[in-house]
């Protein structure tokens, strides 16, 4: 099908656009933007910056992608926002390219729902099929990683690393690492409760499998055993080798053990920044 566009938007000359795009009215599309095919901006929609969107994604009134990174650091370097498919931003949310730092990008997968004013900081990775409800503030860096999920008007800290299938209550301010698998609560300093076990069930993780994650949230967080004797317990108990999932959330757990105050990429602020643009 043809794309349409509508005359009350501004869309620059240079911006590439896939087949069957939609742009409603009064949306704004930079030079430096990138649409894919089957990809629908209802009205009201800013595409800035250097971003790249796949395909089939929708974007709901007032979302603003690509702007400026909220950071004293950027010096209006080319830093970037690359966006996968068949993602949902509702209303008012706002996705800011990369600082200089990491690699200078801010990720999106694919099939995730950002819900109303939702906010993804710079440099930030969200993978994919997660879920950020209403008022969801992720500051920079942060990672979410497969099928997690924060409740609305939740805060997570730099740095910090929601893990794969990890639900994080509403309200919560979130700042250290989330394992996964595990259900987070608790407005000032939030508590690993149990496990996100219908997440898990919804995923098709087999029974078998979730019993062993659960006896591994008994030892870690009830008994605070230290990881590696779970380790060896584990490896002792199950004959036919360490499931996925476990290894998955053991390796989860040494790497935040491995860094510094509960977050384990806050090492990263030291590394090198990326290469910055040339002075006009």
């Amino acid at each position: 099908m043809a794309t349409v566009i509508s005359p009350l938007s501004s869309v620059d000359p240079q911006a590439q656009l896939g087949d069957d795009v939609f742009i409603g009215p009064f949306c704004l599309v930079g030079p430096d933007v990138t649409i894919g095919n089957g990809t629908r901006l209802d009205s009201h929609v800013t595409l800035i910056g250097k971003t790249t969107i796949g395909s089939n994604n929708r974007f709901w009134p007032n979302c603003v992608i690509g702007a400026e990174p909220q950071d004293k650091s950027y010096i209006d370097s080319t830093t970037s926002v690359e966006i996968g498919n068949n993602n949902q931003f509702r209303e008012g949310v706002t996705v800011n390219r990369g600082a200089e730092k990491e690699d200078g990008v801010t990720r999106i997968g694919d099939f995730n729902l950002l819900m109303s004013n939702a906010h993804v900081a710079h440099n930030c990775r969200i993978f994919n099929n997660t879920i950020l409800v209403n008022g969801v503030l992720l500051g920079g860096h942060v990672h979410v990683h497969d099928r997690a999920i924060i409740s609305g008007n939740s805060v997570v800290h730099h740095w910090s690393t929601v893990g794969t299938l990890a639900f994080v209550s509403g309200g919560c301010r979130v700042p250290r690492d989330v394992p996964p698998y595990m259900l987070a609560a608790g407005s000032d300093d939030p508590e690993l409760k149990t496990l996100n076990l219908i997440g898990m069930q919804r995923a098709n993780i087999p029974l078998k499998t979730i019993s062993i994650i659960k006896q591994a949230f008994k030892l870690l967080v009830r008994e605070h055993q230290p990881l590696e004797a779970v380790r060896e317990h584990f490896l002792s108990e199950l004959s036919d080798g360490l499931p996925r999932e476990l290894l998955v959330l053991l390796d989860f757990v040494d790497r935040t053990n491995k860094g510094r105050m509960g977050r384990a990429r806050e090492g990263a602020r030291t590394a090198p920044q990326v290469v910055k643009k040339d002075a006009a």
